[in-house]
């Protein structure tokens, strides 16, 4: 397997920025990383060796990439809205400086998939949600899409524009509704251990999620696994290849 390793100093970010590529050639897959978690934990949780298939066949390249959460919205320590700022920072990195590199490795008009699991479905979503002209496709797997968890019962106008719970049931345009409707949205969740729990409910996330886009008229695959489906890279592990297969087909 082609795998390399990129480190740059984001000016967005005013601090280096890593990430991993594996795969030669193919749809251009963007991983978040779940909470705080760092570039290289895809491979560490087995979750690259997973979807060897898919990469080994030419069909996906995966870009594995940084997080800041730690700064931003999982640094309890801070107001709210100094979250959202540096959320802002890392929004103009993805934008400004991963989208460009990776079109590097790709034709100009190539859409991405993005996918993450936890955290990781949340920044998968609202990255898709947000720049549906970047990405075309987002498997989501047991992630939380309001901010009930993160910012308790804080809500602004900023805020809002960063949870695709708050935003997408006023969203109308239909720049955005016609591009949702031609994409590949794929969400899954488990109903075991850890998918539910006293400060939030990945099950309840995603099935409000699943009930707005239908309400829009915006196709969506969305599975919710049995109870004996937990939290974790356990069934990550095989949730993510089963709808790889279903969006790209068999590796």
């Amino acid at each position: 397997m082609d795998i390399e390793y990129h480190i740059w100093y984001s000016p967005s970010l005013n601090q280096d920025m890593e990430l991993k590529i594996y795969g030669y050639s193919g749809k251009p897959v963007v991983v978040f990383p779940s909470s705080g978690g760092r570039f290289y934990e895809y491979e560490d949780f087995g979750m690259i060796h997973a979807c060897q298939s898919f990469i080994d066949a030419g069909k996906i390249r995966i870009f594995a990439i940084d997080s800041i959460d730690r700064q931003s919205w999982l640094n309890f320590n801070i107001h709210p809205v100094d979250r959202a700022r540096r959320h802002d920072a890392y929004e103009r990195y993805i934008v400004d400086e991963l989208v460009p590199f990776i079109r590097q490795y790709c034709s100009d008009d190539t859409q991405f998939m993005a996918t993450g699991c936890s955290m990781g479905a949340y920044h998968a979503a609202n990255f898709f949600f947000r720049h549906p002209d970047v990405f075309d496709s987002v498997i989501g797997l047991s992630g939380l899409y309001g901010p009930n968890y993160l910012l308790k019962n804080y809500m602004d106008e900023h805020v809002y524009y960063y949870f695709p719970l708050a935003y997408l049931p006023g969203l109308h345009d239909p720049w955005f509704i016609d591009k949702y409707r031609k994409s590949r949205i794929m969400l899954c969740v488990g109903q075991g251990a850890w998918e539910k729990c006293d400060d939030y409910d990945c099950i309840e996330d995603t099935r409000r999620l699943k009930e707005i886009l239908e309400s829009k008229s915006i196709p969506c695959w969305v599975d919710f696994w049995g109870f004996d489906v937990n939290h974790d890279w356990v069934w990550w592990k095989i949730q993510m290849p089963y709808f790889l297969g279903m969006s790209i087909g068999n590796g």
